[in-house]
């Protein structure tokens, strides 16, 4: 009776959470390689791939037993979600915000840089006359709060985001 209970239940769920742990941490190991974080990947891929180990020996060992076939594919799903999340949650790197409006964007340079936003602005040129732009290299953690700050203030404007991997000198942001 144990042994059933450990096959079909115990032994699938944890399959699943190990799951989980493996693809959480290569979605964040490969994150970090994009964005030149390459102290920690090779550590963050030694653990992730012991666990894979550890999981498929197990898979191996019963093949007979379909709920585990269930639980890697179901762990690989959530895994994925989860470490989309965590690497959300930590926002590692930088981000170039791009601001291009048709209004007056002085209110908003003065705001950004009130909140200590380094700003560069210049005159441009667009399709149906003058514009406004801005530019900031930001912290990818402060990039909701200078969205917020842009809507408030021109909230017509319309602006990109784009991933930095490399910044020379931080003392600007």
């Amino acid at each position: 009776m144990d042994s059933i209970y450990f096959d079909y239940l115990i032994l699938p769920l944890l399959i699943f959470m190990a799951r989980i742990c493996d693809v959480s941490l290569d979605t964040i190991r490969v994150i970090m390689v994009s964005r030149g974080y390459r102290k920690y990947a090779p550590l963050i891929g030694f653990v992730q791939v012991l666990i894979w180990i550890i999981t498929i020996t197990r898979i191996m060992e019963n093949l007979d037993n379909w709920l585990t076939y269930v639980a890697y594919a179901a762990g690989f799903g959530m895994g994925t979600y989860i470490g989309m999340r965590i690497e959300e949650k930590i926002a590692m790197g930088y981000e170039l915000l791009r601001i291009i409006t048709r209004s007056e964007v002085d209110d908003l340079v003065r705001a950004l840089r009130q909140k200590g936003y380094a700003v560069t602005s210049v005159a441009g040129e667009g399709k149906d006359g003058a514009v406004g732009i801005v530019f900031l290299i930001l912290k990818r953690k402060a990039t909701r709060d200078v969205i917020t700050l842009v809507k408030q203030y021109n909230p017509k404007a319309y602006y990109t985001i784009e991933d930095i991997r490399f910044v020379a000198d931080t003392s600007y942001l």
